[in-house]
């Protein structure tokens, strides 16, 4: 795992550039450009507000909105980073083709761009907290600790996803029908005190779900996460990040083969 580490801080030039390049283009001929990555998540923020919180008459409390937010924002990054990730091998070919590219540094691209619209549209969180009557609460100096825990659990999983891709291509189909289910086992619509005790260790042990709880325990709660729990998502994403690293070392030397 270190040895993936090494490697992408020596090509950090190539990151960044491949970064801003998938940025530019990604809303290129659109109208409102970047926007469009805030628009998003506000959107979905106004549709589940709506339907669970005022047709289904769901008691999310008097920041729901602000919760559902704060949710929603580190899911954009997941399944964007999910879906984008899987198929950046197959979909940029041409370039594993040529000798010496760094394929790993794909799967790396596809995370940190979404990311990089996940942390522009924190400020847009932090006005509407402001705009609710709320104080910043001083929990959010812990953000970069969850940050970074969930961008090495994300690129264990794409650097192992996008490896399986290119010699089963079922399953870039198969991450995007799991994310819908993904998305209804993390407390992003709901508060995880409303799930029903014998199925609260879908809640528990599910990574994804506990850093959605970090989130919004930090950005809107003003409540610190428990380090019991964010030791636990760090050593699963640590396990993770070396399967990821371990499945795409086996199948790299195939790529261009198969490609």
């Amino acid at each position: 795992m270190l040895g993936i580490v090494k490697e992408l801080w020596r090509f950090r030039a190539l990151v960044d550039a491949l970064v801003r390049r998938h940025i530019a283009t990604r809303y290129r001929g659109s109208v409102f450009g970047f926007l469009w990555s805030l628009m998003n998540p506000l959107c979905l923020m106004a549709v589940y507000t709506l339907v669970f919180h005022y047709y289904m008459r769901f008691n999310g409390g008097p920041y729901y909105h602000l919760m559902v937010f704060a949710g929603l924002l580190p899911w954009i990054w997941t399944s964007s980073a999910l879906v984008e990730g899987t198929a950046s091998l197959v979909n940029s070919g041409h370039l594993i083709t040529k000798s010496l590219f760094p394929a790993h540094v794909l799967p790396f691209v596809s995370v940190s761009s979404a990311m990089v619209h996940f942390l522009l549209a924190l400020p847009v969180l932090a006005i509407f907290v402001v705009m609710a009557g709320l104080p910043i609460p001083i929990t959010w100096l812990a953000l970069p600790v969850v940050v970074i825990v969930h961008a090495v659990f994300l690129n264990g999983v794409v650097l192992a996803l996008s490896a399986l891709n290119v010699f089963y291509r079922d399953v870039q189909h198969l991450v995007g029908n799991m994310l819908t289910l993904l998305f209804f086992l993390c407390p992003v619509v709901y508060p995880a005190t409303v799930v029903p005790e014998k199925w609260r260790f879908l809640i528990t042990y599910n990574p994804l779900a506990a850093l959605t709880q970090f989130y919004q325990q930090i950005l809107i709660e003003g409540v610190w996460p428990p380090m019991s729990g964010l030791v636990y998502v760090l050593l699963v994403s640590l396990v993770v990040g070396a399967c990821g690293v371990v499945v795409h070392n086996h199948y790299k030397e195939k790529f261009a083969e198969a490609l």
